[in-house]
């Protein structure tokens, strides 16, 4: 099997990397600036056991790749460029025939909850993966993956059907190369109970930190108000004691000097990406609150001040700016 990883920053970087480090076949898809690093001087994954340089095969797009029948593509996009990669990849052939879309199974190698329901329609064969996987991608070139002594915890499964042979094949290959890799008969039971955890993302993002007393009272707030939803639309989710049994002795932060893990939205914006996934994550909330009938004025005022700070630096207010942004509402 031949892995494609379609965005090869923080999440898949540290995939594809370990991946291609244990001997698997890998083709990291990158763009820009990191695309040429990538060619020019290899992957650096930086690691508590130092810095590893790799000679990772790379591309810059679908029509550079010649897909081939054993090919499992590993989605690592922020949900906001899903669709975009969707429609790139499902139409390209496939070695023998058929499309990739008809022939090759799609890993969601993504927070959020909604990636798969896009893959779907596109896809026959998608797979979940619920991502432990602290990591930060901020140069090109260069990604921090600062746990061990297992890098990640990747729960994976069938989307809709639970788990099957293929789902049991790439654990496999992902056990070989540093990671947890348990599969499960409901992904997605993983994938809402992560979702709770990443609710504190964008006030990390917006403050600059999640870390002071006023933070924790905003991201205990949204994650009570998303409890709530879901268990009022009857949606199963593990819990915070699931997720930290996982990875407990086994996927635990080893500081490496001069780096500190930031999350995902964060990155986006000390990146100037120019959009944030806050919408599928607190906005996930909103939408399942207000379906359910449930409030969610604080996610609501979370997704507001995300799509107000995409353009800033990380920490364009402060926690009590938010908190009383909310309490006008």
């Amino acid at each position: 099997m031949r892995y494609v990883i379609i965005g090869s920053g923080a999440v898949g970087g540290s995939i594809g990397g370990r991946l291609h480090e244990s001997g698997r076949s890998v083709v990291l898809i990158a763009r820009g600036a990191h695309f040429e690093a990538l060619r020019d001087n290899g992957l650096r994954l930086k690691v508590p056991t130092g810095t590893l340089t790799l000679d990772v095969p790379v591309a810059a797009r679908p029509e550079d790749v010649e897909l081939r029948e054993d090919d499992v593509l590993v989605l690592a996009v922020k949900t906001q460029d899903t669709v975009a990669a969707l429609d790139a990849w499902a139409a390209r052939p496939v070695a023998g025939g058929g499309t990739a879309g008809e022939r090759l199974p799609l890993v969601c190698a993504q927070n959020g909850v909604e990636n798969e329901r896009l893959a779907l329609r596109r896809f026959r064969e998608v797979y979940g993966l619920c991502v432990v996987l602290p990591s930060t991608y901020l140069n090109p070139g260069e990604v921090v993956a600062p746990c061990g002594p297992y890098t990640g915890a990747l729960v994976i499964g069938r989307y809709g059907t639970g788990p099957d042979a293929t789902a049991r094949r790439i654990a496999d290959d992902l056990e070989k190369s540093c990671f947890l890799a348990p599969v499960v008969a409901d992904v997605m039971r993983w994938k809402y109970g992560k979702l709770l955890g990443n609710l504190a993302n964008v006030v990390e993002a917006v403050c600059g930190s999640a870390s002071d007393a006023a933070a924790r009272d905003l991201v205990a707030r949204a994650q009570a108000e998303g409890a709530a939803v879901l268990d009022a639309a009857g949606i199963a989710y593990v819990s915070e004691a699931e997720i930290t049994e996982l990875r407990s002795g086994t996927v635990d932060p080893q500081p490496i000097a001069g780096e500190r893990t930031r999350g995902s939205s964060w990155q986006s914006l000390a990146r100037g990406a120019g959009s944030i996934e806050t919408d599928y994550l607190n906005g996930e909330i909103v939408l399942l609150g207000r379906e359910h009938g449930v409030p969610t004025p604080v996610n609501a005022a979370l997704q507001h001040a995300a799509r107000e700070s995409v353009s800033r630096e990380p920490g364009s207010l402060t926690a009590e700016d938010l908190s009383r942004n909310i309490e006008a509402v």
